[in-house]
């Protein structure tokens, strides 16, 4: 029996938050490989190789799980990741148009609205579950997180423009069509949080034959595999129109000491993403009956602690004194609406068992 504890489920977000606000890092060590062709390689460790491993050192029977799982939350699993991983081709081309701190920021906390709502709304308890004990007070915490996130988009977008007085004028720049892949991405990106809850039932069987706090292993690979299909395809086809699929192969400029370095880079960055859900899952099941707020919380603990990242990379050292308050102003109030959220949560876990 799996013993709740918000404030240790809160952490263990936190932990996954940092490992997803990291995992982009190691494409700054990559060389002479395009965007594409490293985001292929971190996609193979990050959606095939990381979950398969993962979920079989901590699932018992893994394997037979996975082949004998419900057909129909397998492939409702399987088909929401795909549709997932059209979100994240839509992230990537709203960058172009808008920049990276505005659409990681928006897309984000998009995700966090709909990524908690769209599970309560399909398998119902959306009032049940702000009305139960110490609800009233998880909700204040979400709002709050959105608000946070909204700040720290403003924040990003002020950065942007103290960073380039030009972006309104640079080749690419396009708001409208930018706002619209983001908004896109962020819906899309919320599903896969229906996609693994579609999988709660191969989860349950994982914890039928042993797998206590690591039951969501079980299912994770079924909706990241999903996903992986859907980018092999688009990046595959993009990486032979653009002619940069041959950088996977050594030649003269590429050596085999680099690739390998390229490899291990995109590894690391796969493994660092896919380590976000094992923490998650973990997480997840220690929020006991407020497993909905699970998704909110890790979205706004990525948005937080990719913003530290930031800072502790120097990104934010040229911009005004006005922008870097916003951004300061945004974080706390994130951390605000963390001990709101997991104080609800501990609350109310206190007052179920205590009744």
């Amino acid at each position: 029996m799996i013993s709740p504890n918000p404030i240790i489920g809160t952490g263990l977000h936190a932990i996954g938050g940092i490992s997803a606000a990291s995992c982009y890092l190691p494409n700054t060590k990559t060389k002479k490989w395009s965007w594409g062709t490293f985001w292929l390689a971190q996609a193979l460790f990050s959606w095939i190789i990381a979950p398969l491993i993962i979920g079989w050192l901590t699932v018992p029977d893994f394997f037979e799980i996975l082949l004998n799982a419900p057909a129909k939350p397998f492939w409702m699993a399987f088909l929401l990741g795909a549709v997932y991983g059209f979100g994240g081709i839509s992230f990537g081309k709203a960058i172009v148009h808008i920049g990276y701190s505005l659409t990681y920021t928006l897309a984000i906390g998009i995700s966090a609205v709909v990524g908690t709502i769209l599970p309560l709304l399909i398998f119902g308890g959306l009032g049940d579950f702000f009305t139960k004990p110490g609800g009233d007070v998880v909700f204040i915490g979400m709002i709050c997180s959105v608000l946070g996130v909204v700040v720290c988009g403003w924040a990003g977008f002020k950065k942007e423009k103290d960073i380039s007085k030009e972006s309104l004028n640079k080749s690419g720049f396009n708001m409208m069509l930018g706002l619209f892949l983001t908004i896109v991405a962020g819906v899309l990106s919320g599903v896969f949080n229906l996609s693994l809850e579609y999988g709660q039932p191969i989860a349950d069987i994982a914890a039928q034959h042993g797998a206590g706090h690591f039951e969501g292993n079980s299912k994770l690979i079924i909706s990241t595999a999903g996903c992986f299909v859907v980018n092999f395809i688009w990046y595959f086809i993009a990486g032979l129109r653009q002619q940069t699929i041959q950088e996977f192969i050594p030649n003269k400029s590429l050596t085999k000491l680099t690739l390998f370095k390229n490899w291990l880079w995109s590894a690391l960055a796969g493994t660092m993403w896919c380590l976000q859900f094992f923490f998650y899952g973990l997480g997840h099941v220690k929020m006991g009956s407020f497993q909905f707020a699970s998704w909110v919380l890790h979205m706004s603990m990525l948005i937080f602690f990719s913003y530290i990242v930031g800072v502790v990379m120097k990104e934010w050292k040229n911009v005004t004194r006005n922008t870097y308050l916003v951004l300061i102003i945004g974080l706390l109030i994130l951390i605000i609406s963390f001990c709101i959220t997991s104080y609800g949560s501990y609350i109310g876990e206190k007052m179920l068992h205590t009744a």
